[in-house]
């Protein structure tokens, strides 16, 4: 009689390149022929991927800790959180292991103690794309570890490290065999994506029959020959973002930006430790709308951090109104442990904050349903994500999946996941659009 194959229970929380991380571990595991379970009381072992960015990450990441020991007992804890395993061990001292992100070779070794694979590993046992825990159609593409910046409210430098940036072919061998595995939509992501290469001084690396620069204008160019769409998050409006832009007005990369604003004011950006040129950035989202039109911008912005004042407040609204950003995302200031910006002060109250939290969607309100209005009675491309019930859902080349809105689409014929598929749009509301296939 053949014995059961171990079986992994996975949490994975966070963001896209946590995400990356748990499907890197869970591909080697699937290699060694584990396998996943999708109950915790059901499983050998369970692997909790923690998230430790914001106070209210670790109370998420420390819950999902808890259930997986009180419906399981065995459980690994690796992630940004485990950076810092002391809040950990001293919540839940019977975990097995305990490592921060990144340490995929420790978290392997935990599991092989606490649960020995069955069999030496056959690669076959895998796709070539390996495991990925997003829909088959899209896949998050992850280009560099860590981040050179020292932003006063982030930690991320602490629990990741510096940036280290993978070679150009590499990042392009894994895009490839993405693609021959029907990934439509390539979502790049690292924590800073437009410094990728600085490190490694932009070396080359031979891809296909050419060489390569691992730099950011060269490496989306090379990515836009692949035939999927090319979406880019997380990039730092450095000059040579300008040179990205006639990509996108070519064609080769989509017509999105993600950039983390955070703020306006030059002395809430000098206190954040960010550029704090926010006229300068105005000039410079004119001068790539004029390069490439159809440009969306998305980012993301705090309000309430420490010693804002109602002038700067007001000014980084009269900057969004004149921005005039696609997709907005606003948190209030949540102080991270370890994170410079708690020195600083006047602290802003609470009931501020959330009072300048509500001012500030309202504004982005107006303005997304303007943005959106203007796409009423135009054809656009958009790729299926849910088929399922009267009225499919999608994106077209303006949203992300999961941060921005949706396109609802009726379609006289039956829609597969993954479809990419031509609309009408019909009407818009302040945040989704909605057509007719044609």
């Amino acid at each position: 009689m053949t014995a059961a194959a171990p079986r992994i229970s996975f949490v994975s929380l966070g963001c896209p390149k946590a995400l990356v991380d748990s499907e890197r571990i869970i591909t080697h595991l699937r290699a060694e022929g584990y396998e996943l379970a999708k109950r915790h009381d059901g499983a050998d072992v369970v692997i909790v991927n923690t998230c430790g960015f914001l106070d209210s990450a670790k109370a998420e990441s420390l819950g999902a800790i808890g259930e997986a020991m009180a419906e399981n007992g065995r459980v690994i804890v690796t992630g940004c959180m485990g950076a810092e395993p002391e809040a950990i061990r001293e919540r839940f001292p019977g975990v097995l292991s305990i490592t921060g992100p990144q340490q995929y070779e420790s978290v392997l070794a935990a599991v092989h103690e606490a649960s020995p694979p069955l069999h030496d590993p056959f690669l076959d046992l895998v796709p070539p794309q390996g495991i990925k825990l997003t829909p088959r159609h899209f896949a998050y593409l992850k280009i560099s570890e860590g981040c050179n910046h020292r932003c006063s409210f982030c930690i991320i430098p602490k629990l990741r490290g510096d940036l280290v940036s993978r070679p150009a072919a590499d990042v392009l061998r894994e895009a490839e065999k993405l693609v021959r595995a029907g990934v439509k939509e390539l979502l790049v992501v690292s924590q800073d994506t437009s410094a990728y290469g600085i490190d490694i001084k932009y070396a080359e690396s031979m891809w296909a029959d050419r060489s390569v620069r691992a730099r950011f204008f060269d490496l989306a160019k090379e990515l836009g020959g692949l035939g999927a769409w090319v979406r880019l998050h997380y990039v730092y409006p450095y000059p040579h973002v300008d040179e990205v832009i006639s990509l996108m007005a070519e064609g080769l990369v989509l017509p999105y930006l993600d950039i983390p604003f955070q703020h306006a004011s030059p002395s809430v950006l000098r206190a954040m430790r960010r550029p704090a040129h926010g006229e300068r950035t105005l000039e410079r989202i004119r001068r790539w709308r004029e390069i490439a039109p159809d440009l969306a911008i998305r980012s993301t912005f705090i309000v309430g951090f420490p010693g804002e004042t109602e002038e700067d407040f007001e000014l980084l609204l009269e900057w969004l109104k004149e921005a005039k950003l696609d997709r907005v995302g606003c948190f209030k200031f949540e102080p991270v442990a370890g994170a410079p910006a708690n020195e600083l002060g006047p602290v802003v109250p609470e009931e501020v904050k959330t009072q300048r939290w509500h001012r500030f969607m309202a504004a982005q309100r107006e303005i997304s349903r303007r943005n959106l209005a203007k796409k009423v009675g135009r054809r656009l491309q958009v790729i299926v994500d849910d088929p399922s019930g009267p009225v499919a859902r999608g994106r077209s080349k303006y949203e992300a999946p999961e941060i921005d809105g949706t396109v609802h689409l009726s379609s006289r014929r039956p829609l597969r996941q993954g479809d990419i598929v031509t609309c009408r749009i019909e009407r818009a509301d302040d945040y989704d659009l909605f057509g007719s296939v044609v």
